[in-house]
C-alpha cells in the first residue's frame, strides 16, 4: 500500500499487490477519483497492458572497473487493450509509439518499490515529448503499475560476460493521461 501512496494513487489501495489472472489485464479497472497528483486536472486516457521484456547489459561498475552489474538498457514491449489487440509498442527513451504512429516519450517523476517481491517498480512519468496527431499526442502522464517480473539477474554479470544482454519477461499495466476537458 506504501507504493500506492508514494504515487498518488490512492484509487489503487484495494488492488494493490494482488494477483490478478485475467486475459488480458493483470488488474481490474480501478474506480477513477481525483488522485492527489493530477489535481482534478488529468483523465485516463488510455489503459494497456503491456507485455514484453527489460533489457539488461553487464557492464564494470562505475567508478570499480574490477565489479560489475547488470545496467538496465531499454525495456521492449506490446502494449494490449482489454481485448488482447496490439494497440502499441514500447521501447527505449522511454518511448511508447501507438499503431496510428503517435508518439510520447516520457520523464520519470516518481518512483516506488512494487507491492509483489521480484517485481520492477512502479512509475509515473511526464510526457517529455509527443509525436502525430494520434493516441499519444495528448498525453501528459504515464503510470506504470501492477508490474511483475523485469528485475536485473541476481547472477550473471562477470567480466567474462561484459556487454552480454540479459532479457526478463516483465508485464505492466500502464495508463496514460490527458488533460482534462
Amino acid at each position: 500500500m506504501a507504493a500506492c501512496r508514494q504515487l498518488g494513487l490512492d484509487n489503487f489501495r484495494d488492488d494493490c499487490g494482488r494477483l490478478q489472472t485475467q486475459a488480458h489485464f493483470s488488474a481490474p479497472r480501478p474506480r477513477y477519483r481525483s488522485t492527489r497528483w493530477t489535481n482534478g486536472l488529468q483523465t485516463v486516457l488510455l489503459k494497456a497492458l503491456g507485455k514484453g521484456v527489460q533489457i539488461y547489459e553487464c557492464k564494470a561498475k562505475p567508478g570499480d572497473p574490477d565489479k560489475f552489474e547488470w545496467s538496465f538498457k531499454a525495456p521492449e514491449a506490446n502494449l494490449t487493450n482489454e481485448h488482447g489487440e496490439k494497440i502499441a509498442k514500447h521501447y527505449a527513451g522511454p518511448t511508447w509509439e501507438a499503431n496510428d504512429g503517435s508518439k510520447v516519450v516520457g520523464e520519470v517523476q516518481k518512483k516506488a518499490p512494487a507491492p509483489r517481491p521480484g517485481a520492477i517498480p512502479w512509475l509515473l512519468l511526464k510526457a517529455k515529448t509527443n509525436e502525430g496527431t494520434g493516441t499519444f499526442a495528448r498525453v501528459t502522464y504515464i503510470q506504470r503499475v501492477d508490474t511483475e517480473g523485469g528485475v536485473a539477474p541476481a547472477a550473471g554479470c562477470d567480466q567474462a560476460h561484459v556487454n552480454t544482454e540479459a532479457r526478463v519477461d516483465y508485464r505492466a499495466n500502464y495508463y496514460f493521461y490527458a488533460p482534462r476537458r
